[in-house]
């Protein structure tokens, strides 16, 4: 029996209509509740968010139901892009390493007694900086989710919020890594607006 690779989980997104949430889900969904709000008459501008980054999401509402349906099935159905270094460059000859392992061959430049350092590591000095690198990813780990989360909701925020009471001291309090005062100023916002911040911000707040 061969086993099968569970498939990633698709994104998602959410879309506003003004401060109000409209939709959140996969981009058909999304984009077929933009279609039904934009049929019906609404005025206010369209936004819609990846959940995952916060990264502004197109959605192309010309035509019917069917067209709009059609082209972000097809959008969502797109392969995602291949890392940079994925792909080699045509006609040039293939470096060290193990490509079918993903493992990929760079230069590094080190001091001699850096290399005497790593040469007499077990396993050479590949498996030695190999090691000091995943070590460092476990150690940096915490730190770097929270400055990603900051960034997320930053990046909504400015999107979104900008024109918001106590935007810019919210912005101070998300960096800032002040829970308290973060949410004492969204209260003030609306509704929906604060409680996409707050999700996208939760783990800027690990302590608290």
């Amino acid at each position: 029996m061969t086993a099968r690779l569970a498939s990633p989980p698709a994104p998602t997104c959410t879309a506003f209509v003004g401060h109000r949430r409209l939709a959140t889900g996969h981009l058909v969904a999304v984009a077929l509740a933009a279609k039904g709000a934009l049929d019906g008459g609404e005025q206010a501008a369209i936004l819609a968010f990846d959940d995952a980054t916060a990264e502004p999401v197109e959605l192309d509402l010309r035509g019917s139901a069917a067209e709009v349906k059609a082209r972000h099935a097809a959008r969502r159905d797109q392969p995602a892009a291949a890392p940079p270094h994925a792909a080699e460059p045509p006609g040039e000859p293939r470096g060290p390493g193990r490509p079918k392992l993903g493992v990929v061959a760079r230069e590094v430049t080190l001091l001699p007694r850096h290399w005497e350092w790593l040469s007499a590591q077990p396993g050479g000095a590949s498996v030695a900086l190999r090691k000091l690198v995943e070590e460092a990813r476990r150690a940096a780990g915490g730190r770097d989710r929270v400055r990603r989360a900051q960034e997320v909701a930053y990046r909504f925020m400015t999107a979104l919020a900008g024109d918001l009471p106590g935007y810019e001291e919210a912005t101070r309090a998300l960096f800032a890594g002040t829970r308290a005062r973060f949410e004492e100023l969204l209260a003030e916002w609306p509704a929906d607006v604060a409680a996409y911040a707050r999700r996208l911000a939760g783990p800027a707040f690990p302590g608290e």
